[in-house]
């Protein structure tokens, strides 16, 4: 008996395949992933959350865990250059920008989603914002600011690759991450197709609720600290004014913040949308004297529990967040 018992051994472990070892580059990447990997794996995470991508020194550490994984799901080079030339055309990249429909990833200032328009101005264009302080006429009409020691923008072409941030592209990224798990573990790829259902249903109630609790703050004015929101704009009509480019660990100048007053009377924003890693003097000396509200976004999710609901829940937190301080709650 005991021989039989050890002869059946190997065939019991070999009929438990191994996990797939997934990982993500970004927490928000990281959400979508468990929903659809719930009950067969936990997908890992690369960047500690809220670290920024867009400028990232990859560790020794980090390049054995992205050659040891079975998938590596990232955005694509417009967000984490520093993988470029690491994954390339491995077989074991998953580059989610890549993957999107052109007219899907159109730079959200093409605003082809909601039919919505921008609040006139009136005359308010004809103010100068100085060499770093503008209104970017050629997309938006939006207003951009910064101090030219500071600026950290980052040229993505005409891709908005902050496409986690749109439900539409949540749910696609969640569409291709069961498509490719099913190729990867066939064994599993009807828990994935279910996972995914799920995934939809609860995306639809989630998309839903986030759109009535932010309607009554369309219309309201109001800037942000990283032009990473657009698609999350164009989807629920709540475009900004403009952003702001300053070091998130040193206050602005003396210039910078006079045109950043400026443009908050002149526009008639309500609200000034830090990130958690500003530090709070920063923030304060944008407002100081204006009549704006301090809120803050984190569209890297980086409180959220990482489970099959946090991608909902990251939504309902940026929805909370927009609406109590343009609500004045």
């Amino acid at each position: 008996m005991r021989a039989l018992l050890l002869l059946a051994l190997p065939l019991l472990l070999s009929s438990q395949a191994r996990a797939l070892e997934v990982l993500t580059t970004i927490k928000p990447l990281q959400l979508i992933a468990s929903a659809i990997t719930d009950g067969v794996s936990e997908p890992d995470l690369l960047l500690a959350p809220g670290t920024s991508p867009h400028d990232y020194a990859l560790r020794p550490s980090d390049v054995r865990r992205i050659n040891q994984a079975d998938l590596v799901v990232w955005v694509g080079p417009e967000l984490e250059g520093f993988l470029t030339s690491l994954l390339g055309d491995k077989e074991n990249s998953l580059a989610l920008l890549a993957l999107i429909e052109p007219a899907e990833h159109k730079h959200h200032d093409d605003h082809g989603q909601g039919g919505h328009h921008h609040q006139p101005h009136g005359n308010h264009d004809h103010h100068h914002h100085g060499e770093h302080g503008h209104r970017d006429e050629h997309h938006t009409g939006k207003i951009s600011i910064g101090n030219q020691d500071d600026e950290h923008e980052h040229d993505h072409g005409d891709k908005d690759p902050h496409i986690w941030l749109d439900p539409h592209q949540g749910e696609r990224i969640a569409t291709l991450l069961a498509e490719r798990m099913a190729q990867l573990d066939p064994a599993n790829a009807d828990l994935y197709q279910r996972n995914l259902a799920i995934f939809r249903t609860e995306l639809a109630k989630t998309d839903s609720a986030v759109a009535k609790r932010l309607a009554p703050a369309r219309g309201k004015g109001y800037f942000v600290f990283h032009d990473a929101y657009g698609y999350w704009e164009d989807h629920y009509q709540l475009p900004s004014r403009g952003h702001f480019t300053v070091n998130p660990e040193r206050a602005p100048g003396a210039q910078t913040v006079s045109r950043i007053h400026q443009a908050l009377r002149d526009e008639q924003a309500v609200c000034v949308f830090a990130e958690p890693q500003f530090r709070p003097a920063v923030v304060e000396a944008v407002v100081r004297n204006t009549p704006a509200r301090i809120g803050t976004l984190d569209p890297l999710a980086t409180d959220i529990v990482v489970g099959p609901q946090g991608y909902f829940a990251f939504m309902q937190q940026l929805a909370e967040a927009m609406a109590a301080c343009l609500l004045n709650e």
